[in-house]
């Protein structure tokens, strides 16, 4: 009886053992959410609807958009860190909260960057515009800081938060040309470009994807661009550079983020059905026309450029010597 117990048993065993592959291979078996940590109408809102239909259909499942904006991004990232890491909750990751704001808020920071999450691959990489709007006389970074210097404490800018790549790109701006300007934060690069086409402020820092209609329409002017070189899809607007800040760079960039715990095989999947998605020449051409360059990576290529950036970061916080308040 017990030899054939064992038997049993031991074919139970074998069994089991034989079908945990299949369980691995059955995700998702349902809809995924993708946390997005900005409000709508932001670069990385356009990001998520462009890359999130193809993502699901390379998943097999719908990837559910559920924005969740505040506290510069925090709010979403922290939401995204406490979720089950079974694959069915992913963050659309920001330079912001997972860069910038561990030097800005310090033990404040109600997540981990490195240790609450588990890297998937990049997206993209986009340099910041400055934005203006029309009716401010000024169509060069010269000019912009003649005004400013003319008009000292007068001239608003504003950013998708305080604390944000748009925000430290205007810190560093007043830092190295001893301009004042007044920073006015909003939820999200959304809210910010209506602000400044309806004439509520000046002008904004952005990636171009939250902007690139209202330069088509007319209704900002695109000054500058913070990127080494010039961006494909603004070929005739100047550099920072070029503008006559030597060294002036920042690149805002953007990534797929898990919980801490996720599987290795399911990180894989979706690591997989980015890097087609993102190979797609639809959808190529699509985050090229927003001045979105498409730029995978692995999940440890990923990891040490995060580690990279929030050292950078930290450097350029405490150069502009930015404040979360302000």
């Amino acid at each position: 009886m017990d030899f054939l117990n064992y038997g049993r048993n031991l074919i139970i065993a074998l069994l089991g053992f034989a079908v945990i592959p299949g369980y691995a291979q059955s995700y998702p078996d349902r809809a995924v959410r993708l946390i997005v940590p900005f409000a709508p109408g932001g670069t990385t809102d356009v990001l998520a609807r462009i890359l999130g239909q193809r993502l699901g259909e390379n998943l097999g499942q719908q990837v559910l958009i559920d924005s969740r904006a505040g506290a510069a991004g925090n709010l979403g990232t922290a939401l995204a860190a406490r979720a089950a890491p079974d694959g069915y909750t992913l963050l659309l990751g920001v330079v912001s909260p997972l860069a910038i704001n561990v030097s800005l808020y310090g033990s404040k920071l109600p997540y981990s960057p490195v240790r609450d999450f588990a890297p998937i691959s990049m997206i993209t990489k986009v340099p910041q515009v400055i934005a203006l709007h029309p009716s401010v006389p000024a169509r060069t970074v010269r000019q912009l800081i003649a005004l400013a210097k003319a008009h000292p404490g007068k001239m608003t800018f504003g950013s998708a938060g305080a604390g944000t790549s748009n925000h430290l790109v205007g810190e560093l701006l007043k830092t190295v040309t001893g301009i004042q300007m007044v920073h006015v934060p909003y939820k999200g690069a959304g809210p910010a470009s209506i602000a400044v086409f309806s004439g509520e402020i000046d002008m904004m820092i952005s990636g171009p994807p939250a902007v690139m209609n209202f330069f088509k329409q007319g209704r900002l002017y695109p000054l500058a661009v913070t990127s080494a070189t010039r961006s494909p899809a603004l070929p005739n607007v100047p550099t920072m550079i070029e503008s006559g800040l030597p060294g002036f760079e920042a690149t805002a960039w953007y990534c797929l983020m898990a919980p801490a715990g996720t599987p290795r095989s399911i990180i894989d999947i979706v690591n997989a059905a980015l890097v087609k998605a993102l190979d797609t020449p639809q959808i190529r051409q699509r985050l090229l026309d927003e001045g979105a360059a498409p730029e995978s990576s692995t999940p440890e290529e990923l990891g040490n450029f995060i580690k990279a950036e929030i050292e950078k970061w930290g450097k350029a916080v405490k150069l502009a010597g930015a404040q979360v308040g302000g």
